[in-house]
């Protein structure tokens, strides 16, 4: 009943409550982001959610315009403290997670959930992903969820996916408030921020191809 009902009906009374919150927060980050590289506030990316359909995601923008996606061999995002194609101000948006923030409104919208396996990219069809990793769609994509909790940038995109499956079959009410705490702590603590490219594992397996080549 939790995973059918009472999970939406939760996640769309907070985000509605956090919303004005929301929309002062962006008031306020949106000039600042603009002084530091004039363009984009925000960055819409393109991710596959629930029963693989696609939406946009919203982020702040943390990088320089036209700053190239450069990802790591297993398809995880790169992340250093030293990226230069990340504005000063972006730096001290990722440390606090600020730039996740207008996902709320995603939430809001019902294109995510707070706590769930974190969306992937769409440069794949649907149909060509295996359904060992299809599990993860089953549900909306969340703003944070086991492995981000957990491990952040430290786990492999295979382990990651590994973890959202043991989400999919395990998720409960007390599931969900512990790893929301946990991530609270993972943001106040900066634990496994950043993740070099010499740490990063060196060869891609099939199923991280798949998705994100």
């Amino acid at each position: 009943m939790y995973k059918k009902c009472f999970k939406r009906i939760i996640d769309f009374l907070i985000s509605l409550a956090a919303t004005p919150f929301v929309l002062l927060v962006i008031a306020v980050m949106a000039p600042i982001i603009y002084i530091s590289d004039p363009g984009p506030v925000f960055y819409n990316a393109e991710r596959r959610g629930r029963n693989g359909k696609s939406f946009k995601m919203y982020k702040l923008r943390s990088m320089y315009v036209n700053a190239p996606d450069i990802r790591n061999s297993d398809g995880s995002t790169f992340n250093s403290s030293n990226d230069p194609r990340v504005t000063k101000i972006g730096r001290v948006m990722r440390k606090t997670s600020l730039d996740e923030l207008p996902q709320i409104l995603n939430v809001l919208k019902g294109d995510m959930s707070f706590i769930g396996p974190r969306p992937t990219l769409t440069t794949k069809n649907y149909d060509e992903i295996p359904e060992s990793i299809k599990k993860r769609f089953e549900i909306r994509p969340g703003i944070t969820g086991y492995s981000q909790a957990y491990f952040r940038n430290s786990a492999t995109q295979e382990e990651k996916f590994e973890q959202d499956n043991y989400y999919v079959d395990n998720m409960t009410f007390l599931l969900d408030v512990k790893i929301l705490f946990k991530t609270l702590i993972s943001v106040v603590k900066h634990e496994n921020i950043f993740v070099s490219a010499q740490e990063a594992p060196a060869e891609n397996t099939e199923r991280e191809e798949v998705l994100n080549k």
